[in-house]
Order: C-alpha cells, then structure tokens, then sequence
C-alpha cells in the first residue's frame, strides 16, 4: 500500500521518490518573495551607498548559485540539471522584491529550486544591509507559477 504522501513509504518513513523511469520534460518555475526594510535603508538601496557594496549584485548570484545548490540543502530533492535561472530584484518603499524562475529538461520539477533562490537571495539582501537595519526580515516567500511534467501548468491564483 503506497502512502498517498509520495516521500514517504508505507510505514511512514521518509523516502526519496524514484524518477528514473519518467521522461525528462522542460520545466520550470517561478517564486517571489521580498525583504521589508526601514526606509532609511530603502534610501542607502535607492542611492546606492549600503557600506557592504552592491546588494542586488550579490543577492542576484547568491540566489542563482542557491537554485544549483538545493538537493544540498534538502535532502530529499532531486539532484537536477539546472539549466537556467533568472533572479530579479527590484527596490520598493517597503524594501525589496524578489523573483526568481528556474529552468530545467529533466526528471522532476523545479519548485524547490525556485523558493531556494528567492530565500537565498534575501538572506542576502539581509546580510548585505544587517549592519544598518536590524528589522530587515524575509516575507511573503511563494511558488507563483510551475509549468510542465505530468501535471502541467500550475498558477497562483493571487499572483
């Protein structure tokens, strides 16, 4: 008897699904997520003047590094080839935006790799701009939209 929650076994132990016997597809997968800061630190964003350098550079290949590192970070992920990742960033009166879409021709889906991506990214922001805002804090991270394999194309319907 199979559990109906596909990483775990029939006795409830947790599994790694096996994919070998599905055809790769092309996925991918956006999220989106965002850092509230103060807006003194919206300002030193906007200026360009945060002490630590170039924050949206380095939140930028922290979360494209953080999408190939996920089967890292959670041990039941696939270990994918990531094939494209895109991670944008923009500066709002409350703080910072952050959306990332991960690209693959593979076994299994990319969501994971996409909420990686947005999380990594703003910890960097975080660690970027920590020593001038001490309440920069991570909300609203979520799957926005995830397209192809068996199930095909899902939407948020608040997106």
């Amino acid at each position: 008897m199979n559990h109906p929650l596909t990483h775990l076994d029939h006795r409830g132990h947790a599994r790694m699904v096996d994919v070998t016997d599905k055809t790769p597809t092309v996925r991918s997968a956006t999220a989106a997520g965002r850092v509230a800061t103060s807006p003194e630190t919206v300002a030193l964003l906007r200026d360009g003047t945060v002490p630590k350098g170039d924050v949206l550079a380095v939140a930028r290949i922290a979360g494209i590094q953080a999408a190939k590192k996920t089967p890292e970070l959670l041990p039941l992920a696939h270990v994918i080839g990531v094939h494209g990742a895109v991670v944008d960033l923009e500066i709002t009166d409350a703080g910072v935006e952050i959306t990332a879409t991960v690209r693959t021709a593979d076994r299994t889906g990319v969501e994971m790799e996409a909420l990686t991506s947005v999380t990594v990214a703003a910890l960097a922001v975080i660690d970027m701009v920590k020593g001038r805002d001490r309440g920069a804090h991570i909300t609203d991270v979520r799957l926005l939209e995830k397209t192809g394999g068996r199930s095909g194309t899902w939407t948020r319907e608040d997106a």
